[in-house]
């Protein structure tokens, strides 16, 4: 990447010297040699970023199909499945490979997500070992195509109020699929509209007249390509984006499936018709079906921030290269990345970026050791599942807005199809809402939160949480606050009260930390205090969580932020003094304090900043921007993102 005219660090900083392949080696970490192989398959399939704007809409549909079976056969979808079918039996190789799948063409990214991540791994998850034995072998490499039949179109986020019915037949020893009005079909399924064979079908079961809540059957949709009888199928049509993957919809017009076809890990049902389940609670039996799929938010949350990168990559690129008005006595243009403005833009975000990428390393850490037993226990998955979901949203919704912001940093050109932005738009703007629509997936963090992973987690729907809360002491959770004490702590250390010594006060990781802890825990009592109050005033728990959502949910975005923020501490304390530590060192202080300054109003309004102190982290920030302006091509560079994907050829010179 170019870095003609790199200016110095102000202020005297020298900048680091940064060693571009050894920053690189510590992103890829453990899994560097899965993401060289990605990376590889990448540059081999690069045709597709073209193929998306050339070919109509079937013609593309079926080159993704080409190029995901392709993939298929290097092992690199195969990742997360046991070695005894043709997998790779790790489930974080999968994770990082599905991360880096998403610096190319989402289309491919989203349709193996479909085949591998969801129909795989509801088949693996949920399913037993008749049903491992009959699928995956064949799933794995593509040869048969299936369908995650969640989602309804009157039913998203809310699974449990789902409108299809499955009802035993005792005498028959089948199931009888049934979709039950239009807002029960099946809708914005992947692979429904053209290449599914089965479909994993979310459905309410009911044995012998009794409703048994959802439980998840292997259904054949397609018959010699043609659909099965009593199925329907329509294609959902072109899309806002993700155009070569064949979204559709099915209905179930009394479908009859064998007894063997539910998905029976949880539970199961006699041939004389009898439900079985070593979970006796209900609603715990549901919890524990989808947290076991807890690793599709786990994939989407690590493609939003390979989006980001690419994005930023481009972005930064033309900062590099392109020149805007005269600025010196020499009359030359000056690059746009050395602008205070350009810079405030960009490398906050390129922060930001990096904080997320070190907060999805624990993620799928947290991930791998659950699902490889090294760590499976009830409390391990609950706090997976919480910070998988707050981790999605934070990065998924990071990626829409570093899309936007790069796209207008490249002005007009950023603007042309060939130059990327325009379908990295497009493409990434579902990851906001699919695997769960990121508000929802903040309130399950926030009460997750509330209910202090208490062991009836999986019990409480809104109102029963509503009741949990009311019955805590809440000045109990005000007392075991201790991060408003840590806070006076490092405010003491500072001299000079309100005038604030760098090194002392605005850079000391301790300092950062207490700001946002104190913040999350204030929330929660706050929370937690108005949601006492409504119900001791007798009123209707719905309609009192309906007027603190608000504040919920910001509460779960702080939590998440600390989250992230701790993360990037950690991970910079850990390693051995180098360049890489210190460029590292420089982003974590970005972030940290663009986090504190984006929601400055409500630390003044709680007496954690004063207007001078304010106005210095504003200060800092400028500052930082200008010292990490010398690495920002190194920084990009190191995330290694294969050329072929930096689609971009007005913006980067054909790089």
């Amino acid at each position: 990447m170019t870095t003609d005219r790199t200016p110095p660090a102000p202020g005297g900083h020298v900048p680091p010297e940064l060693d571009v392949k050894a920053l690189s080696a510590l992103l890829d970490g453990e899994y560097a040699e899965v993401r060289d192989l990605v990376r590889t398959n990448l540059a081999a399939h690069a045709a597709v970023l073209d193929e998306a704007e050339e070919l109509d809409v079937d013609a593309f549909r079926e080159r993704v199909r080409d190029h995901v079976v392709a993939m298929a056969a290097t092992g690199q979808t195969g990742m997360g499945f046991p070695a005894r079918y043709g997998g790779g039996g790790d489930v974080g190789a999968s994770i990082a490979a599905f991360e880096t799948l998403a610096l190319g063409d989402l289309s491919v990214l989203v349709k193996a997500g479909v085949q591998f991540g969801l129909f795989g791994g509801a088949i693996l998850h949920l399913g037993t070992e008749r049903h491992h034995e009959a699928y995956l072998p064949d799933l794995i490499t593509g040869k048969l195509m299936g369908c995650f039949a969640m989602t309804e179109t009157g039913h998203g986020s809310n699974v449990q109020a789902l409108g299809t019915v499955a009802r035993y037949d005792a005498a028959a020893r089948e199931f009888v699929i049934t979709t039950e009005g239009d807002q029960a079909r099946k809708d914005y399924i992947g692979n429904a509209a053209r290449h599914g064979e089965l479909a994993v079908v979310f459905a309410q079961l009911e044995v012998d007249g009794k409703s048994e809540g959802v439980h998840a059957f292997v259904v054949p949709i397609r018959s010699g390509g043609e659909p099965a009888p009593g199925v329907g199928i329509e294609d959902d049509g072109r899309k806002m984006g993700l155009n070569g993957v064949d979204n559709g919809r099915l209905r179930f017009d009394g479908v009859r499936v064998p007894r063997e076809a539910l998905l029976n890990r949880f539970a199961d049902v006699t041939p004389e018709g009898v439900y079985e389940s070593a979970i006796d609670n209900p609603h715990r039996r549901f919890f524990t079906m989808l947290g076991t799929l807890v690793q599709g938010r786990v994939s989407i949350g690590g493609a939003g921030v390979a989006v980001s990168k690419v994005a930023l990559a481009i972005a930064t690129g033309y900062g590099l290269r392109r020149r805007q008005f005269a600025a010196g006595a020499d009359g030359e243009e000056q690059l746009l990345l050395d602008y205070g403005l350009h810079q405030r833009r960009l490398l906050p975000l390129i922060a930001r970026t990096y904080a997320l990428h070190f907060a999805q390393d624990v993620v799928r850490t947290r991930l791998h050791d659950v699902f490889s037993g090294a760590e499976d226990d009830p409390q391990a998955r609950r706090l997976l599942e919480a910070r998988a979901a707050g981790t999605k949203a934070l990065a998924t919704w990071h990626a829409t807005r570093v899309v936007q912001e790069c796209r207008e940093a490249c002005g007009g050109a950023g603007y042309l199809a060939v130059n990327r932005f325009a379908a990295l738009k497009a493409d990434s703007d579902i990851f906001t809402t699919f695997e769960g629509d990121n508000h929802v997936l903040l309130q399950l963090v926030a009460k997750g939160l509330l209910t202090h992973y208490a062991d009836e987690f999986e019990d409480l729907d809104q109102l029963g949480m509503i009741r949990h809360v009311t019955g805590l002491a809440v000045e109990t959770l005000i007392e075991k606050t201790s991060a408003h004490k840590l806070l006076e702590r490092v405010r003491d250390l500072l001299p000079g009260g309100d005038e604030w010594d760098r090194e002392a006060g605005l850079l000391d990781p301790e300092y950062q930390l207490a700001m946002v802890r104190y913040r999350e825990e204030h929330m929660l009592a706050g929370v937690a205090r108005r949601l006492k109050r409504g119900i001791d005033q007798k009123r209707d728990p719905g309609a009192v969580f309906s007027q603190v959502q608000d504040h919920v949910i910001a509460l779960a975005h702080a939590h998440m932020e600390r989250l992230v923020l701790e993360a990037f501490v950690d991970k910079v304390r850990t390693l051995p003094e180098s360049g890489e530590k210190a460029a590292l060192g420089l982003l974590c202080d970005l972030f940290a304090l663009t986090t504190i300054e984006a929601d400055r109003a409500w630390f003044m309004e709680h007496g954690r900043l004063t207007v001078q102190r304010s106005k210095a982290i504003t200060r800092e920030v400028n500052d930082l921007c200008r010292r990490i302006r010398p690495l920002a091509g190194g920084l990009v560079d190191a995330w290694n993102i294969p050329a072929a994907m930096l689609r971009a050829p007005d913006l980067l010179g054909g790089a």
